[in-house]
């Protein structure tokens, strides 16, 4: 089975995928550079090992005085793990995943060059807002990525690896791995705030990733049992030109048959129905859940998504 997307060679399509990966792999290598690898954070991935790794070559090499550089160290990583990824995984990784983690590495030293190593933005007073910062940028770089259908490599591999042999859940193995890199950082360090700190910007980085991949949303899904069910349904259709779906129900504790009205709203339309509900029947029983994405009609179309 294929797992690789492949855009029309200079589409539309081909362009934005490639210029999402460029600007990514930018912002997140900045995110690095100015936030992150002064202040020895250790965010798991195979920069985290190059931040290490960086630390320890300290004096070693005469042509890196001030150790291996971490984006070349990431990169001698991501391609035996890539490799390593396709024989095991099969065809998942394909050039664009290359390109990105290639790019990252690259606008990581260069950027290193220009700016140096030493708190470029006098940072090191509040260690604290370089890794609220950093975790932006690296998560909201990762995001553009990721939207352009390639991934980041690295210790992602390893947890996909990890999890096609022990059957574990991939998202908790990513967190085991990215924690056993971290603990590597407070043993290298012996400073217990790096493990502290570097988990704020894990963190941080996984919920931009979130809000970049599905965007910002006011839209609330509700679930609404009232047996005035159908006046509410009217309420929905006709005042709030909204839609939904009625869901057959049976009450646990009396086994009545229940009517279950499943719709989307926003907050402003959310504040409206629940006033109405509440003017004719107080009893009635409302779940407001957090939509993060919504994809239909009446919303974004599943067509437009897929083409993004």
């Amino acid at each position: 089975m294929a797992f690789v997307q492949n855009e029309k060679l200079f589409s539309k399509k081909w362009f934005i995928a490639y210029a999402l990966i460029v600007i990514g792999s930018f912002i997140l290598a900045a995110g690095f550079v100015f936030f992150i690898n002064p202040y020895n954070i250790v965010p798991g991935g195979v920069y985290g090992i190059g931040i290490v790794v960086h630390h320890l070559t300290k004096g070693l090499f005469s042509f890196w005085p001030t150790g291996i550089p971490v984006g070349l160290f990431g990169l001698v990583l991501n391609v035996p793990l890539t490799i390593i990824g396709i024989k095991v995984l099969g065809p998942r990784f394909g050039v664009k995943t290359v390109i990105g983690f290639v790019l990252t590495s690259v606008f990581m030293d260069m950027l290193t060059m220009i700016v140096g190593e030493n708190d470029p933005l006098g940072l090191a007073g509040d260690v604290l807002m370089a890794c609220v910062f950093g975790g932006v940028l690296i998560g909201f770089g990762l995001g553009l990525i990721f939207k352009s259908k390639a991934t980041s490599g690295g210790s992602d591999i390893v947890a996909m690896i990890i999890a096609k042999y022990t059957r574990l859940p991939l998202g908790q193995l990513m967190i085991y791995v990215d924690s056993v890199i971290v603990l590597f950082g407070l043993v290298v360090f012996q400073d217990w705030k790096i493990p502290l700190y570097s988990w704020i910007v894990i963190f941080i980085t996984g919920k931009v990733i979130d809000i970049t991949m599905q965007g910002v949303s006011y839209d609330k899904t509700l679930f609404i049992i009232s047996k005035e069910f159908g006046q509410i349904r009217d309420k929905i259709i006709n005042d709030l030109n909204r839609g939904g779906t009625y869901i057959p129900g049976k009450g646990m504790y009396n086994d009545a048959d229940k009517t279950i009205i499943f719709t989307v709203l926003n907050r402003r339309e959310l504040a409206i129905l629940e006033e109405y509900i509440h003017q004719i029947d107080p009893k009635a029983f409302v779940t407001v859940v957090d939509a993060n994405e919504i994809l239909g009609e009446g919303f974004k179309s599943l067509r437009d998504k897929i083409s993004e």
